[in-house]
């Protein structure tokens, strides 16, 4: 079984927290599969990681609420959705470095669970609940800031559909839905090729190609939204 023990003060120092109690970050560290004896879920990192599932999602939600004082509630809830998922957490994990520090049972560590991305994201939360515990909430919103403000500021992909924001845009002026039209379909059943149009009264249609007639369509709506400069995260 690995240890994060020497490891320890380099994370610390990545993270920005010294913790005064060394065993919530070896808790926070702990797999499930690093535990013998007996109850050994509470004594892996999972109570941590429910716990941190929702301090990490309230401090998201704050900062959200302050950095978008326009934003109705769906647009924050899809903003929050898309900083607390798996992949993203997961991601902070790897800038946290904490996969080196993360204790495996031996199976796991020769099976690659450093670099898997359910664990990585579950070592994510269950970091925040233990500075959380260790340091009170102030100590755990300067984590998340550190680490998710740059993702809430700059979204690594469109928060939402693409038809949707542009049937909201053709709606907010006076247009009907849009209409999609299939151009041509092309290639093998088993690896088809779309082309699709999308039409609006009065504006030049969009075409653009996809593997089905729905990701063809949200292309072309894609690139009628671009041309017409509107942000898919908005629909302005």
């Amino acid at each position: 079984m690995s240890t994060p023990a020497d490891d320890l003060p380099a994370l610390e120092a990545r993270i920005g927290h010294v913790f005064a109690d060394r065993d919530l970050i070896e808790l926070a560290l702990t797999h499930i599969s690093a535990v013998k004896g007996n109850a050994p879920r509470l004594r892996s990192y999972q109570r941590l990681e429910f716990l941190g599932d929702h301090v990490l999602g309230s401090i998201v939600s704050d900062m959200l609420f302050t950095a978008f004082p326009e934003a109705e509630e769906g647009e924050l809830s899809r903003r929050l959705a898309e900083l607390v998922r798996e992949e993203a957490c997961a991601e902070v994990a790897e800038d946290m470095g904490v996969g080196d520090c993360i204790r495996l049972g031996n199976g796991e560590t020769q099976s690659g669970a450093r670099k898997r991305r359910a664990i990585l994201a579950d070592i994510a939360e269950s970091v925040v609940a233990g500075v959380y515990l260790d340091g009170g909430y102030e100590a755990a919103r300067k984590l998340v800031d550190r680490f998710w403000r740059g993702r809430m500021e700059a979204p690594r992909r469109p928060l939402r559909d693409p038809k949707t924001v542009l049937q909201e845009w053709a709606q907010a002026r006076g247009l009907p839905p849009p209409v999609y039209r299939e151009v041509s379909r092309s290639g093998p059943d088993h690896a088809p090729r779309f082309i699709v149009a999308v039409e609006l009264p009065g504006l030049e249609g969009c075409q653009s190609a996809g593997g089905s007639k729905q990701d063809a369509q949200k292309a072309a709506a894609a690139a009628f939204l671009a041309r017409e400069g509107v942000a898919e995260g908005s629909g302005s």
